[in-house]
């Protein structure tokens, strides 16, 4: 009796692959919306968490019923406060941290995300905790973190343009598309070069060693890495390519954008590839529910059966590298730091926003800052797609299209692909 091996082709060629990161994108985005409405004054950041760890297990739990694949959360909620960097999400069972609430003016950067079939999309959207409505301010912040909201929308719009593969949206004769395609992609010295002249326009600097990454099935830490303002050891792997899924990140500081270790308790982590003979039966009960419950995406502790005992068991599981852990980081000069996270695919039609923060009401912002740079402001003025709809559909598109900025565009025509 022969048996058929069958090999699934997991790439974007594939339609499934991205009809499945398109539904978890959208779950991602909702709950997403819904978590930065409930960060007001006196909100405990715990109960954010849970609260959008709840809200992404119910919404995945609508999806794919009946069908024999994983789903759940690709990133757990975390909300970090005005000067941390990375994710935080703390606690029940630490008191202290259990307590923390958000006050009027933090710089509240939330992250998380939901996966299907092991397709993540993650995403983290920046937003300034609002005064008290009877204050009557809607929702304006303050010039500085206007300035740094500005900075990080900005700097955001630029890298996507910029990890467009060379020639992939040109235009004119065969020739030109051509010899636009056989240039070579930016060096990611350059992409740090322009997005600091970005930032610093708006008296910012780039957060140091803010990475993206290669997404594939069960990975958001794939082979390829752009590495910006990276720390002296630290270096970029790889460019885009048609065909791949990113998780791209923008980190700017109204400080110098150095890093400090927190003293915060490390609450985030993620099971690497490694096997080890783990000696304590707490460390053996906790992977064995971390393999069970989240596969190769990260955790927080908070999420597991046993907190306190997770606390114990965690301890060997770091020591044997079974588990990464990823530390609490914050600026080194303790100002506010603003973070963007989106999961974009690169396609031949260009860059889809799969999953993305919503694009700011830029009138809200007020500043006597602007980017004046001639070469970046032209880039800024390139679209991330081609249009792909339907010649009918784009004439009844051209005049209401044509006063949008291209960020806006880009937004439209993605939607066809």
């Amino acid at each position: 009796m022969e048996f058929m091996l069958t090999i699934v082709d997991y790439s974007l060629n594939n339609p499934d692959t991205l009809t499945k990161y398109k539904t978890a994108a959208q779950i991602s985005q909702k709950v997403l919306q819904a978590v930065t409405s409930w960060c007001v004054e006196g909100a405990k950041i715990l109960d954010l968490c849970e609260r959008g760890d709840k809200l992404l297990e119910e919404e995945t739990a609508k999806v794919y019923k009946g069908k024999k694949i994983s789903k759940g959360i690709a990133h757990p909620t975390t909300v970090s406060p005005s000067s941390f960097i990375t994710p935080y999400t703390p606690l029940s069972t630490d008191a202290e941290e259990a307590a923390t609430t958000l006050k009027v003016s933090d710089v509240i950067k939330v992250q998380l995300g939901a996966q299907i079939d092991g397709f993540g999309t993650i995403v983290c959207d920046t937003i300034v905790v609002p005064q008290p409505r009877d204050d009557n301010q809607d929702g304006v912040p303050a010039e500085r973190e206007a300035d740094l909201l500005l900075a990080t929308y900005w700097a955001n719009e630029l890298l996507l343009r910029l990890m467009l593969p060379p020639g992939l949206l040109a235009t004119g004769t065969e020739e030109e598309k051509k010899k636009a395609s056989a240039e070579k992609p930016i060096k990611q010295s350059q992409m740090t070069s322009l997005l600091q002249k970005v930032v610093e326009s708006y008296g910012c600097n780039l957060v140091e060693s803010t990475t993206s990454w290669l997404f594939e099935r069960n990975e958001i830490e794939g082979k390829k890495k752009i590495v910006l303002a990276p720390v002296e050891g630290v270096k970029g792997e790889g460019t885009p390519e048609v065909g791949e899924v990113w998780g791209v990140e923008i980190g700017v500081s109204l400080g110098s954008g150095k890093m400090k270790p927190l003293s915060n308790r490390p609450t985030l982590h993620r099971r690497t590839t490694t096997t080890y003979g783990l000696k304590r039966p707490s460390s053996r009960q906790l992977l064995t529910e971390v393999v069970k419950k989240f596969g190769t995406f990260p955790f927080s502790l908070r999420q597991l059966d046993d907190e306190r005992g997770a606390k114990m068991g965690v301890l060997e599981c770091v020591r044997a590298n079974v588990f990464r852990q990823y530390e609490v980081v914050g600026d080194k000069d303790g100002e506010p730091v603003a973070r963007l996270f989106s999961t974009v695919a690169i396609t031949k039609n260009g860059l889809t926003r799969l999953a993305a923060p919503s694009a700011p009401d830029l009138s809200k912002f007020k500043t006597d800052k602007k980017i004046t740079d001639e070469e970046i402001l032209k880039i800024l003025e390139q679209p991330l797609a081609r249009s792909t709809g339907s010649k009918s559909k784009n004439k009844k598109r051209k005049k209401a299209s044509a006063k949008k900025p291209a960020s806006e565009a880009e937004e439209e025509s993605s939607e066809e692909e």
